[in-house]
C-alpha cells in the first residue's frame, strides 16, 4: 500500500485547487500546495507538480493534467488500490 502526494508551488501556472478537483475522488491522493518548491523559474515557464518527489511538467495545463493523472494511475496499480 501507499500514498501518493502531489505537491505544487503557489506561483505555479498549475493551481492546487485544479488539481484537487481532479482528483476529489481519489482517497488516497492528496494535493499539498506550498508558497514556494525551491525549483526556481520552472514554475513561471511550465506547468509542473512533484509527484511523490518526482518532477512532472509539461508545455500546457491540459498536457501536464494528463501527464499527473497517468502518473497517479500508475502508482495506484503498482501500490493495488
Amino acid at each position: 500500500m501507499g500514498f501518493i502526494i502531489i505537491e505544487v508551488c503557489d506561483y505555479n501556472l498549475l493551481s492546487a485547487e485544479e488539481l484537487e478537483e481532479v482528483f476529489s475522488e481519489y482517497p488516497e491522493v492528496a494535493v499539498m500546495p506550498y508558497e514556494c518548491l525551491n525549483l526556481c523559474g520552472l514554475c513561471r515557464i511550465r506547468p509542473y507538480a512533484l509527484i511523490n518527489g518526482e518532477r512532472i511538467f509539461a508545455k500546457t495545463r491540459e498536457e501536464c493534467i494528463e501527464k499527473i493523472t497517468a502518473k497517479v494511475r500508475e502508482l495506484l496499480e503498482e501500490y493495488q488500490f
